[in-house]
């Protein structure tokens, strides 16, 4: 087998409920599986177009040393599940595809690590700490570079965290996932002169109590996010916008998600590096409590993302 479809399979695995992999015995009551000693935790796949996907919230590898006093099933409602999926068409593309193995409630890729609760942490906590009060946005709701909280608000852990632990995960996981979506996109610009580069999520269907600002808002099909025209051309925003209200789906734009840190980080459309964050609406695809896919909602799903990428291979945003 292809080692891409491989690795696709693996995941899918992975990611149903009570597969291989999804609920061996772990510690504390989570019972999670146990990741192996010195697996990867990031998979990058090299392009040879000026497109760049990651996904840094469709991990489903829980590593042993999480800790956390919640069940598996409780855990995994923060995945954006099936994300790798939907997009598994992109290396076939020569589309640049980084993805996270690790789960985001473990640690999440799409902060800066100044963004943490130090009142979780035992020890000195040795790296700068954010006081960027808006910044701090997600930390206050418990979702910072480590997570306090549930989308609900339930404590994850029921133990401060050794500040030695916290450093090792980002050893781990923050640096390598980093590290490849900068290499992704530095290599897709040498090639091409521009970069654009889409940062995939999933959302609920309806924000929960500790998930947003907005709780209880329901969202829209797509959510598209470019930090109000920071990390993107915002006609190339508007133009991933149109294309999806085509297709008949609800579009909101930079609202109630503008993008947060990896698009912040990469996206600099003065240098022709545009990020721009899509999320897609979960009730399009599967079922938000079972994780089950939708396989009709799904198949509808990925062929059209696979014809907005198709576009964006075509599109120079320097002519725009």
């Amino acid at each position: 087998m292809h080692p891409v479809l491989r690795l696709i399979s693996q995941n899918f695995l992975q990611s149903l409920p009570g597969a291989a992999g999804s609920g061996a015995a772990g510690s504390g009551a989570a019972g999670y599986g146990a990741a192996e000693a010195g697996q990867p935790m990031v998979t990058s796949i090299a392009g040879t177009s000026a497109v760049v996907l990651d996904s840094p919230h469709s991990g489903t590898v829980y590593p042993a040393d999480f800790g956390a006093c919640l069940p598996l099933a409780t855990l995994r409602q923060a995945e954006d599940t099936h994300v790798e999926k939907i997009y598994a068409f992109a290396p076939g593309l020569g589309v640049g595809w980084v993805e996270a193995h690790f789960p985001r409630i473990y640690l999440d890729a799409n902060r800066d690590t100044t963004e943490i609760d130090t009142s979780m942490i035992e020890g000195d906590w040795p790296l700068p700490v954010s006081t960027d009060p808006v910044v701090l946005q997600k930390v206050r709701l418990g979702k910072g570079l480590i997570w306090k909280f549930t989308d609900e608000g339930v404590p994850i852990y029921d133990r401060m965290l050794p500040a030695a632990e916290l450093l090792q995960r980002i050893e781990r996981c923050w640096k390598p996932y980093h590290a490849a979506v900068a290499r992704a996109i530095d290599a897709a610009h040498a090639r091409h002169g521009y970069s654009i580069h889409i940062n995939c999520h999933s959302m609920p269907s309806v924000a929960a109590s500790h998930a947003t600002l907005h709780p209880g808002l329901a969202h829209a099909d797509f959510v598209i996010g470019d930090r109000d025209g920071s990390t993107a051309d915002p006609a190339l925003s508007m133009r991933i916008c149109a294309f999806l209200r085509e297709r008949g789906y609800s579009v909101d734009y930079n609202h109630p998600y503008k993008g947060v840190e990896l698009v912040r980080r990469y996206g600099k459309p003065a240098g022709q590096r545009h990020s721009i964050q899509i999320e897609i609406n979960r009730k399009l695809y599967m079922d938000e409590q079972t994780l089950a896919l939708d396989q009709a909602g799904y198949l509808r799903l990925t062929t059209d993302l696979k014809a907005l990428v198709e576009q964006l291979l075509v599109l120079d945003p320097r002519a725009l």
